[in-house]
């Protein structure tokens, strides 16, 4: 799903002038940082741009099109020179007192657009009035409010663009997924830039064990419930985890901005695992271990190839895992380790925001 920054224009990008109307070049200035930011913005994180705004009286005789349409046109190319472009701009014509649906903070003028499907609870409203809040509020998303004046019901507010590009830049990568089938019912949410805390409950108390493992050694947060069909055994609901997982970790990564892209070898007493990893978005599993016995705690030794297939073909990623010891217990869960090892590696974000591939995308 798309996550989206919904920007105002005057007072916002451009100073206001006294008389509201941007209507020539002379009256054309941005805001300090304000081009800076927006770069930094567009070329280190995932969300989109889309420009909202009310221009008053737009296309009557007292401001007509082409008056608007010169400063308007130079702003945008003047962004477009630093990387800067908005998806969509959405301006609203009409005046405060005809309680237009479509005026901010109503949201008509944005159906179209929220049918893409976007991650609401992601996105945020930019702007320099209180109808900019309110519209957050309508939408059902959060809120920077540009003003020196702290409001309540902003996450934010500040009148330094270069906050805001920083504060944008460090919100967390999270993302929830749920799955209801008629075998099993799955409920996960993770944080990529976490410390490691989980809270699992699946029912297989050994799965429970190696999901541990792969949140604290990940240094990934991970909240997941499952019930499933255990009655029956515990094939449907092993596999249905390690997709919901991976789907949770693909929508997570995003565009894959910046990450290692790439990860680990890890000893556990006699044994040796070694889980290899590519978030390129193609997926693979290549599986080098072997199980004497039939069962590794509550559950089958089968199931463990099948789990990493799973996420691997959710995550879009491609994993390698050769492991070798006597003891199976400490066997797998040299694995799940590795494993967790091998994500934080390969999710970790650098200050290149560059995604690590010379075809520009994954």
């Amino acid at each position: 799903m798309i996550k989206t920054l919904f920007i105002d224009r005057d007072g916002t990008i451009l100073k206001e002038p006294a008389d509201e109307q941007i209507d020539s070049l002379e009256k054309l200035e941005f805001l300090p940082g304000v081009i800076c930011a927006l770069s930094a913005i567009t070329r280190d994180t995932d969300f989109e741009l889309v420009m909202v705004t009310n221009q008053d009286g737009l296309g009557t005789q007292a401001f007509s099109e082409n008056d608007f349409l010169l400063p308007h046109e130079k702003m945008l190319a003047i962004l477009k020179g630093e990387g800067v472009t908005f998806a969509e701009i959405f301006i609203d014509r009409s005046f405060e007192s005809d309680n237009s649906p479509y005026r901010k903070p109503g949201t008509a003028m944005l159906t179209r657009y929220l049918a893409k499907g976007i991650d609401l609870d992601s996105s945020f409203v930019i702007g320099d009035r209180l109808t900019d809040i309110a519209l957050a509020g309508n939408l059902g998303c959060r809120s920077i409010y540009v003003s020196d004046i702290p409001d309540d019901g902003a996450d934010l507010s500040t009148t330094s663009w270069e906050e805001i590009a920083r504060y944008l830049k460090k919100i967390p990568r999270r993302a929830a997924v749920s799955r209801k089938t008629n075998e099993t019912m799955i409920d996960v949410s993770v944080n990529l830039d976490g410390t490691g805390n989980s809270n699992i409950d699946t029912g297989i108390g050994f799965l429970d064990h190696m999901l541990d493992q792969v949140a604290r050694h990940g240094n990934i947060d991970i909240d997941l419930k499952a019930e499933g069909d255990l009655r029956v055994d515990a094939h449907h609901l092993t596999e249905d985890v390690a997709l919901v997982l991976g789907e949770a970790f693909n929508r997570a990564l995003g565009s894959r901005k910046g990450i290692g892209r790439y990860g680990f070898t890890l000893p556990m007493d006699e044994s040796l695992a070694q889980v290899v990893l590519d978030f390129g978005g193609r997926p693979w599993l290549n599986w080098d271990v072997s199980y004497r016995s039939e069962r590794v705690g509550n559950i089958p030794s089968e199931m463990f190839s099948h789990f990493f297939r799973s996420f691997s073909d959710n995550a879009k990623c491609n994993i390698h895992i050769s492991a070798a010891g006597e003891n199976e217990h400490h066997k797998t869960e040299a694995i799940f380790k590795a494993f967790g090892k091998a994500l934080k590696t390969a999710v970790t974000a650098s200050e290149n925001s560059k995604i690590q591939s010379t075809k520009g995308q994954l």
